[in-house]
């Protein structure tokens, strides 16, 4: 007997509220046919519009009027600048066009950086004793021989180990130019 009364209940309220939506929808004007106007919309939708401006007339004849043909001689699309009239007016002085200068290249910050260590990090390698191992390879040529080593160590007589971490790895050069950190491939 309870849910029967409570299902009247939640239903009344459901029928209450989508009433309510209803008339906050199409609001009282929208209820009577003789509220709208010739053109289908409501009053109130009519009224809130702003009047549209008038239409400017069509000048078909200036689309006919005769136009100066462009000078294939001054035009020029790669030159930035103001444009030159080719008769400068009466009294007038003509203004000169607008050239640009290249500035100088800036100086160079200094050395460049080193190039790219060419290995591929493909792997770590737990041993029973707790040390761990990176296992690399080359990322150029036809064979690649897998190189490892802790941090620390030398690899390929040219980089050195710094961290090994559980996706990535920093090595450097030996001369110390440069640090680079190699992502996880897992090729």
């Amino acid at each position: 007997m309870l849910s029967d009364r409570r299902r009247w209940l939640v239903g009344g309220a459901v029928a209450l509220v989508l009433g309510a939506a209803a008339w906050a929808f199409f609001g009282p004007a929208a209820a009577t046919p003789s509220a709208r106007s010739p053109q289908g919309t409501s009053r109130r939708a009519a009224s809130s519009e702003a009047p549209l401006p008038a239409a400017e007339s069509v000048r078909l004849a200036a689309l006919e009027a005769p136009r100066d043909e462009p000078s294939s001689a001054s035009r020029n699309p790669f030159r930035f600048g103001r444009r030159t009239p080719a008769v400068a007016e009466p009294g007038t002085e003509p203004t000169p066009p607008l050239t640009l200068t290249p500035q100088s290249p800036a100086a160079p910050a200094g050395p460049p950086p080193p190039p790219p260590i060419p290995l591929k990090f493909i792997g770590v390698v737990e041993k029973a004793d707790g040390t761990t191992l990176a296992v690399l390879v080359p990322s150029q040529g036809d064979a690649p021989s897998p190189l490892h080593g802790r941090e620390g160590d030398i690899i390929d007589g040219r980089y050195r180990i710094v961290k090994i971490g559980i996706e990535s790895i920093e090595l450097m050069y030996l001369d110390g130019r440069g640090r680079q950190t190699i992502r996880l491939t897992g090729q």
